[in-house]
């Protein structure tokens, strides 16, 4: 095993060596085995751009340690778009965790990111690494995130995943699957005969004008035209998300749902992400996605909300229900440029349009 000679080695990965030896390393550290199909697909190939990403020397792989950064292109308003960062990837192998590599690995990519002009770097970390990056490497929490969760079915599936907010919830299963069908009935009133709603293979250049007509609304809006859509879902190399378009009679889009289908032997599917110009387009959309979640074994449909978000309100208001306060998760921000408009917005997370689409990893979880 070689021994990282010192921990200031943290440097930029290039080439296909070293995106080798990342794949090896994310294997190892997450249990994996495909690392070499996700992260070129994840760090090379997003319409956004390439990832940043750094590591230090050492290890089985060739290497002790990785951190990537993600590229997201925001819109303001539906103008103005601007580069900022997003955190992914922490991977530290484990005969080399707790030498101090992660702060030189994140003030070597924070160095990248500023060279790169990105005004500003957010992440979703877990409760514990949270304080590592709040703490003790300068980065500051503006927001939480939170899961919701929508019962299909009263079933042992539905029950044992709402045992995990508590007794109460899982014993309150019944009645919750039949406020949900109550829910379900009342979004196909809303669009019925207004809207329809079709599978679709892949995203076309119609969904960038639902974009443009729904980033207006928002001072943070990540883009996601029928490129990034493509990239993010149809290519992902999963193959576990499926799409529905929703469209006036005359063929104009008006919207879609995109679902991350359970794996064998799990209970829940996701709501991954709805992106819809009013409210009879989202009725359709989130029928639509429950629908097929539901034709597809889950037991409960799951999604992520930031709290005091709209996408909040509009998953509480369609029926599904929050989890206990400790799967709470923070937003964290790191500034590089406060004179950068953008950095205002990129504060206030509860005005962000964001769905499980805007998440770092492919798999929703």
């Amino acid at each position: 095993m070689t021994e990282p000679s010192d921990a200031s080695a943290a440097r930029a990965a290039s080439g296909d060596a070293d995106l080798a030896a990342q794949a090896a390393l994310f294997d190892r550290s997450f249990d994996r085995k495909d690392g070499e199909t996700v992260l070129p697909w994840r760090y090379r190939n997003g319409p956004h751009g390439e990832a940043l990403t750094t590591v230090v020397e050492g290890g089985e792989s060739g290497l002790a340690a990785s951190y990537a950064c993600g590229p997201r292109t925001v819109l303001q308003r539906g103008a103005n778009p601007v580069t900022v960062g997003q955190t992914g990837d922490v991977m530290t192998d484990s005969a080399f965790r707790g030498k101090g590599l992660f702060s030189k690995l994140d003030a070597e990519t924070l160095k990248l990111a500023k060279e790169a002009g990105w005004p500003c770097v957010f992440g979703l970390p877990n409760r514990a690494s949270a304080d590592i990056f709040t703490q003790k490497l300068g980065w500051d929490a503006v927001g939480e995130i939170r899961p919701w969760t929508f019962v299909l079915v009263s079933d042992a599936g539905a029950r044992e995943e709402r045992m995990k907010v508590s007794r109460a919830a899982a014993s309150a299963v019944p009645w919750v699957a039949w406020r949900g069908t109550m829910a379900r009935g009342r979004l196909r009133k809303a669009f019925f005969g207004k809207i329809n709603v079709v599978p679709i293979a892949r995203f076309k250049p119609e969904a960038d004008d639902v974009q443009a007509e729904v980033a207006k609304n928002f001072p943070w809006f990540v883009q996601r035209d029928h490129a990034f859509l493509n990239w993010r879902f149809v290519d992902a190399p999963s193959g576990r998300f499926r799409a529905h378009g929703v469209y006036e009679p005359g063929g104009k889009m008006q919207g879609w749902c995109v679902v991350q289908l359970p794996e064998r032997g799990e209970t829940a599917g996701y709501i991954a992400d709805i992106t819809a110009v009013d409210d009879v387009a989202f009725a359709g959309a989130l029928e639509a996605g429950l629908g097929h979640l539901r034709k597809a074994g889950a037991s409960v449909a799951r999604a992520h909300a930031i709290v005091g978000s709209s996408w909040e309100r509009q998953l509480k208001g369609s029926g599904f229900r929050p989890s206990k306060p400790e799967d709470v998760r923070p937003i964290i921000l790191h500034t590089l440029d406060p004179s950068h408009p953008v950095v205002a917005a990129a504060k206030n997370p509860s005005s962000w349009f964001f769905t499980d689409a805007d998440r770092d990893a492919e798999l929703i979880g």
